[in-house]
C-alpha cells in the first residue's frame, strides 16, 4: 500500500466532529494540481508526479533519511527489474515535478483544512500572527545568485539565505499563507503584502513591530471585511490624538508620507487608528490597532491579545528545531528545488498540526496550541511510516490507538517567564588564590 494510499485510509477514520478527509489531501486533490500547473506525465514512469509530491513532503517528515531512502521507505517506487531507483532520478524528477505543484497543494490543502477545523475566535474574529524567519540553503553558485546574502560591515552570512514570511491562525499553529524570497531583494514588508489576499475576513492580524508601514497597515484593513490588524507603536512615531476615549485610551491620526502614498495604490494622507497604553511588569506597553469600536473590542483584551504573537515563534522552531531535527540548511542545490522544497515543509507541518488538531478536539477544553509538537509529531511520523506495510483491516484500530494517546501530549499550564538583564562569570578553569 503506497503512502498516499495510507493516508487516505488514516484521513477517512478521524473522529465524528470531522468530515472525511480523504477529500483534502486524495489523489484526486494532487492531480488536479498536476492538471493546473500542466505537470502530466504521458509516459509510464517508475516515479510518477503524483507520488513525487509525497516525496517532497517526506522530506521533512523524514529529515533523517536521504531522498533515495524516503523514496524507498514511503514504497514510491513503481515495480520495475531493479529495487532502487539512480539517485539522479529522484533528482530529475523533483525537477519534472517543480515548485508549483507542491504549491497549489499546500495552498488548497490548508484552505481545506481550515475549513474544517473549529478554530476559536475573539469577539468573532480568527485570530492570526505574522511574522518572518530566514532559511539557509546549500553554498552554490545557482543559490547565491537567486538569493543572496545577509551581510554588514563587518561580516557577510556563510549560507545563501531565504526570507520567509508566515501567516498562523495562533490556536491550532495552521499555516494559513506562506511568502518567501531572496534575503537581498525583497523585504518581510513586501511579503507580508502577498499574504493579504489571503486572509480571511472578520480576523484580527497580530504583527510584529518590523512591519510598521502606514501604507501596508492600510492596504490590510481595507482589502476585505473585517481585516483588522494590532502591532506595537513604534518609538519615533508621530501622531495627533483625535479623541481621549479613557486614561491610556485614544483615537489617533498619523500622515502618510508621499513615498508610502507611492508605492501603495489608494493609500489616503492620513491613517485612523487606536491607541492603547498598559503597564506590564513595570513597563509601558502601547498598541496600535486598527479596532477603532471600543464598545465592540474592549481595552481590557487588546493588550494581553498581543502575547498570542509569541504563538508564530513557537511556530518557527517547531518548524526548525523540531520537524527538521535543527539541520537548518535545507538540502536543495539548485533554486527552483529549494522553493520546492520549502513549500514540502509548509505542507508537512500542516499536516502534522492538522492531525494534532483532531488529536486536541477529541479531548475537552483543550485547544490544538496545548499539545506538545515535539513528541506528538515524532509519535505521528512514526504512525504514518509504518502505515504502508499494514494491512487496511487494522487502520481502524491504529487510528484509534492514535486518538487514545493524544492527552499524553497536552502541554502544562506554561508558567510566567522571568529573565532580569543580568552578566554572569566567565566560568574559571582553575581556583583564585587568595593571598
Amino acid at each position: 500500500m503506497l503512502l498516499s494510499q495510507a493516508l487516505d485510509t488514516v484521513l477517512n477514520f478521524t473522529p465524528k466532529e470531522f468530515s472525511a478527509l480523504s477529500d483534502l489531501l486524495s489523489p484526486e486533490l494532487i492531480d488536479e494540481c498536476l492538471v493546473d500547473t500542466g505537470v502530466v506525465t504521458l509516459r509510464k514512469r517508475r516515479l510518477p508526479m503524483d507520488m513525487m509530491v509525497w516525496a517532497v513532503t517526506g522530506m521533512s517528515l523524514f529529515r533523517s533519511l536521504s531522498m533515495n531512502q524516503i523514496v524507498s521507505h514511503l514504497d514510491i517506487v513503481l515495480p520495475g527489474k531493479r529495487p532502487f531507483v539512480a539517485p539522479s532520478a529522484v533528482v530529475q524528477a523533483r525537477q519534472r515535478l517543480g515548485e508549483d505543484v507542491v504549491r497549489l497543494v499546500f495552498e488548497k490543502s490548508r484552505q481545506l483544512w481550515f475549513d474544517k477545523t473549529p478554530l476559536s475566535n475573539w469577539n468573532g474574529l480568527t485570530l492570526l500572527a505574522v511574522d518572518g524567519t530566514l532559511w539557509r540553503a546549500p553554498d552554490t553558485p545557482e543559490n547565491d545568485a537567486a538569493f543572496g546574502r545577509t551581510a554588514n560591515i563587518h561580516s557577510r552570512s556563510d549560507w545563501p539565505q531565504l526570507r520567509m514570511v508566515c501567516q498562523m491562525e495562533v490556536t491550532s499553529h495552521l499555516l494559513s499563507g506562506v511568502s518567501f524570497g531572496s534575503v537581498t531583494e525583497t523585504s518581510e514588508v513586501d511579503l507580508a503584502a502577498g499574504l493579504v489576499k489571503q486572509t480571511p475576513d472578520n480576523s484580527l492580524t497580530i504583527l510584529d513591530k518590523g512591519f510598521y508601514a502606514l501604507g501596508l497597515l492600510h492596504y490590510w484593513q481595507t482589502s476585505g471585511t473585517g481585516r483588522h490588524w494590532m502591532l506595537p507603536l513604534r518609538k519615533d512615531a508621530k501622531y495627533r490624538v483625535l479623541k481621549k476615549l479613557d486614561k491610556g485610551h485614544e483615537l489617533v491620526e498619523f500622515d502618510l508620507s508621499w513615498q508610502a502614498r507611492k508605492k501603495w495604490k489608494d493609500a489616503p494622507e492620513t491613517l485612523t487608528a487606536r491607541l492603547i497604553s498598559k503597564q506590564v511588569n513595570g513597563k509601558t506597553v502601547q498598541i496600535l490597532t486598527s479596532m477603532c469600536d471600543a464598545r465592540r473590542y474592549p481595552k481590557a483584551d487588546i493588550v494581553e491579545l498581543y502575547g498570542y504573537r509569541w504563538e508564530i515563534e513557537h511556530g518557527f522552531r517547531e518548524m526548525k528545531q523540531h520537524l527538521l531535527n535543527n539541520e537548518l540548511t535545507l538540502r536543495s542545490k539548485k533554486p527552483e528545488l529549494v522553493r520546492q522544497e520549502l513549500w514540502g515543509v509548509a505542507l508537512a507541518y500542516n499536516l502534522l498540526r492538522f492531525m494534532m488538531a483532531q488529536m486536541a478536539y477529541s479531548l475537552k477544553n483543550v485547544e490544538p496550541y496545548q499539545m506538545g509538537f515535539k513528541q506528538a509529531a515524532l509519535y505521528l511520523t512514526g504512525q504514518l511510516s509504518i502505515l504502508p506495510a499494514v494491512a487496511p483491516g487494522k487502520i481502524p484500530r491504529i487510528i484509534n490507538e492514535i486518538m487514545e494517546m493524544a492527552g499524553s501530549f497536552v502541554l502544562p499550564k506554561r508558567r510566567q517567564r522571568h529573565y532580569p538583564r543580568a552578566v554572569k562569570k566567565r566560568p574559571k578553569r582553575y581556583a583564585f588564590r587568595h593571598d
